[in-house]
């Protein structure tokens, strides 16, 4: 079909321009497209895509799921020297600036304020990519033009003030530790089959509604000091695992790496193709850098792996994507 898969030996930190032809896509990306989209699914009008399966009914079975009240953070440190490095122009880490510090305001002698500031790329840590976040074909989410995205009105539709709350069951599908890994390789591809294995290992049954949480270890390498090798090369999900989420109705799924989706990528010069059947295609929201190390132990100790998770989107409005600090409660 003029793709093939190929093995992971890059020399360079990041893909450049230069190596980068022009490729269409390939048409076995679009054989999945078809098997996965849930364009009117919902409705014509519809924005947030598969958050429509976290019912009211799901998240009270969801609270179920809370029986210490353990809870386990899942965001990385909002700081200046965060997991970007400079290979998507413009998303910097945090810039945090005090704007003023224990100015008497209100006049001499009254309580002292302290402000601050930040300037971010909304995706740059722990975070939510939304359904706008890619497009492909001239299309995003729904079959709405990728027009509809400007530098004036931002996301017109789907934008993550569309999201809403988003509290669910969790459910952590540890690839990692279901192979007897501290972390998955650089170049492995997370298959359906590495998915069912750690559904397996954990106990853990997959049911409409859920969040799943894809763990591979990856996010070591950044808590080491190596933001370059963190994303490159890195384990991530293959093209292949859209199907098997949208099989199983799941409602958002996150990940521990910087690009979600294998880097590079399997299929030569095919860029972002979880991507674009994740979000435009199933309207699925997706979650990168989370950190899973503390959440793995924790379901290790306590031999149960899905739990109440909450992981709230900040509601800018228009953004295509948002910070996150994601809490698993056990």
């Amino acid at each position: 079909m003029g793709t093939s898969i190929r093995e992971h030996k890059p020399s360079l930190p990041f893909p450049r321009k230069e190596l980068l032809r022009p490729m269409s896509l390939p048409a076995e990306f679009h054989d999945i497209a078809k098997r996965v989209n849930n364009w009117g699914r919902w409705g014509a009008e519809d924005e947030i895509g598969t958050l429509n399966l976290i019912t009211d009914e799901v998240v009270r079975a969801a609270a179920s799921e809370i029986r210490t009240g353990r809870r386990i953070p899942l965001a990385l440190p909002l700081k200046e020297d965060g997991v970007q490095a400079g290979l998507i122009p413009g998303r910097i880490n945090p810039l945090h600036t005090m704007v003023q510090i224990n100015q008497e305001i209100f006049g001499p002698g009254t309580v002292a304020c302290s402000d601050d500031a930040v300037t971010m790329g909304l995706q740059a840590a722990t975070h939510w990519d939304a359904l706008t976040h890619v497009s492909h074909s001239g299309k995003i989410y729904n079959g709405r033009p990728a027009g509809t995205i400007t530098a004036h009105a931002r996301a017109r539709f789907s934008g993550i003030d569309k999201a809403g709350p988003i509290v669910s069951r969790g459910a952590l599908l540890d690839v990692a530790r279901a192979k007897g890994l501290d972390r998955l390789p650089g170049g492995h591809a997370v298959t359906p089959e590495d998915l069912a294995e750690a559904e397996e290992f954990g106990g853990v049954t997959v049911r409409p509604g859920d969040i799943v949480l894809v763990r591979t270890g990856q996010i070591q390498v950044y808590l080491a000091g190596d933001k370059h090798g963190y994303g490159f090369p890195s384990p991530g999900l293959s093209v292949r695992t859209p199907q098997w989420f949208h099989a199983r109705d799941v409602a958002a799924v996150a990940n521990d790496t910087l690009t979600f989706e294998i880097f590079p990528p399997e299929i030569d010069n095919l860029w972002l193709p979880v991507h674009a059947l994740d979000l435009v295609e199933m309207g699925m929201h997706q979650g990168q850098n989370w950190d899973l190390e503390k959440l793995s132990t924790a379901c290790a100790e306590e031999s149960r792996y899905t739990f109440l998770l909450s992981a709230m989107p900040e509601p800018f409005v228009g953004a295509v994507g948002t910070p996150v600090s994601p809490v698993a409660i056990l």
